[in-house]
């Protein structure tokens, strides 16, 4: 059944086609010969763009084949000479030699034996049985099958670099595809991704160039969209090979590491009790009930340390605290109820609150500022 919604992001599609082509060819392979000629019927085609991620794609079912890689590129000299030239390139450029790769839709092993010949350790996977077979004669390690789930180990992973060439715009489930392609690699594993080039076909009005096998047309900022989405850094998109190919060359986006943040938290921690322990006990109080300066009191661990919290806000004074339980105070008690020393933490109105503590409470001799980089003192302890 034709779908409705993004097969990336799963949002709607615009309400209507791009384009719309009626007794279009229903595949460009296994095409019909004499004897079932006259089951071959036309199909409607239409080309929609995604509202969201702004992706083109068809919303038919895929053909009956797309898990098969189907190459003419055992019979160009050209093409070959490109591949060697191009992937000798990327190895070195990424220091693959003898490292572990892995080619998704393998086909027969043409672009696999290359790799080999460049220095890699080539391992492939592809659908079709009687391709495998063919690839396995010639001294090939190519394994049958093909990614259905994000979850699926492949054989011999983790690997150090993948390719998919002309295969990806055929998947139903690409999404699952690139993130089973990255949980599968080492931590700095890089990949190459090409896809027939949208662009051209845009700026040359091809209108030819849609066909019931590609399910996606990309350009190359859509291709970028879609690999950021499944967790990769695009290093280079560009377009090769006379301008029909976009070409991707990407890298597993490493997980962001933050624990640093551990370290400055137990800094401020530290600068805020030694500064609360040079006065007598609930001696001190904060001006500040912002979001910032309620998670520090209760990590620094204040709670019975501190007397109370300063707020002009009206809606906060008369409360307490989350986490830590310091009754919440109008500025007027720093009059009524004076503290031996204020610590300020109102972030980017820290100077402001510290001229009005100076103007109007000039009893306050001990004052600090709580700053990005730790306690500030302003006045004389």
């Amino acid at each position: 059944m034709p779908t409705e919604s993004c097969r990336f992001c799963h949002h709607p599609f615009h309400s209507k086609p791009l384009l719309r082509f009626e007794n279009f060819p229903a595949a460009a392979q296994n095409m019909p010969d004499e004897t079932n000629l006259h089951l071959d019927k036309g199909v409607t085609l239409e080309v929609f763009e995604c509202e969201s991620c702004g992706v083109v794609q068809l919303n038919n079912d895929p053909v009956s084949y797309y898990r098969e890689v189907i190459r003419a590129v055992a019979y160009s000299e050209e093409m070959k000479a490109f591949r060697l030239k191009q992937f000798s390139e990327f190895l070195q450029k990424y220091r693959l030699e003898g490292k572990l790769v892995f080619e998704l839709g393998a086909g027969k092993g043409e672009f696999l034996a290359l790799m080999q010949e460049c220095g890699a350790k080539a391992i492939g996977i592809e659908y079709a049985k009687s391709s495998v077979e063919e690839a396995q004669k010639t001294g090939l390690h190519v394994f049958q099958g093909y990614i259905e789930k994000e979850q699926e180990s492949l054989l011999d992973a983790p690997y150090d670099a993948f390719f998919v060439l002309n295969f990806f715009e055929h998947l139903p489930e690409p999404m699952n595809v690139l993130n089973c392609l990255r949980k599968n690699l080492t931590d700095n594993g890089v990949g190459l991704i090409e896809v027939p080039n949208f662009d051209m076909i845009l700026k040359k009005k091809m209108f030819s160039e849609f066909i019931p096998d590609h399910l996606f047309y990309f350009t190359k900022d859509s291709l970028k969209r879609v690999l950021e989405m499944s967790g990769f850094e695009v290093l280079e998109c560009k377009e090769i090979w006379h301008d029909y190919i976009i070409s991707a060359e990407v890298r597993k986006r490493a997980k962001l590491d933050i624990s640093h943040f551990y370290t400055y938290q137990e800094k401020m921690k530290n600068e805020i009790n030694v500064f609360v322990d040079k006065f007598s006990p609930q001696s001190v109080g904060i001006w500040g009930a912002g979001h910032q300066s309620l998670a520090l009191i209760s990590l620094s661990s204040l709670k019975g340390k501190i007397k109370y919290i300063v707020d002009s806000a009206p809606f906060k004074q008369g409360k307490y605290s989350p986490a830590s339980h310091i009754k919440i105070v109008p500025p007027s008690t720093l009059k009524d109820n004076p503290v031996e020393a204020l610590i300020i933490m109102a972030a980017s109105y820290s100077d402001e609150v510290a001229s009005i503590v100076k103007r109007d409470y000039p009893q306050m001799k001990n004052m600090a500022i709580l700053r990005d980089d730790g306690l500030e003192l302003v006045s004389e302890l």
